[in-house]
């Protein structure tokens, strides 16, 4: 077996390995989500989403509202680019950024799962009690 054969298959069983179930079935990329939940999880990150949500803006309009380093706000914004959150794009002379949604919907979906396991889960136990409540009402 050559090495690239061997990285291959390595780096298949890794891409294998980091996906999960959630209790309904619907198979998720864990890699993907962790690192929208990563990108998502800072404070100031989560300021330059709702800013882009505004529509796309230049770098340094991106980083006038913050009181930090640009440096800072470029690694930000790199980690919000590597979870496939934001996106450039060249006109001109100027690159501007926006705001790519469908990481965010791939979070709401894997939250939604888990809502809904919960949920089901709940609405037997509420139905357990109000059982419960009518058998001890019928034995008076």
């Amino acid at each position: 077996m050559r090495f690239d054969e061997l990285a291959r298959g390595k780096d298949q069983l890794r891409h294998n390995a980091c996906k999960i179930i959630t209790p309904y079935g619907v198979i998720l990329d864990m890699d993907k989500l962790t690192n929208v939940l990563t990108a998502i999880s800072h404070p100031t990150r989560r300021a330059i989403i709702s800013q882009l949500a505004n529509g796309p803006a230049r770098f340094l309009d991106i980083a006038k509202p913050f009181n930090t380093a640009l440096n800072a706000v470029t690694k930000h914004l790199k980690l919000l680019e590597r979870a496939g959150l934001i996106e450039r794009t060249k006109q001109g002379r100027e690159v501007l950024i926006s705001i790519r949604a469908e990481p965010l919907r791939e979070v709401a979906a894997w939250v939604h799962e888990y809502e809904r396991f919960w949920s089901e889960r709940l609405d037997q136990f509420e139905q357990y009690f109000k059982d419960k409540q009518e058998k001890k009402e019928k034995k008076k």
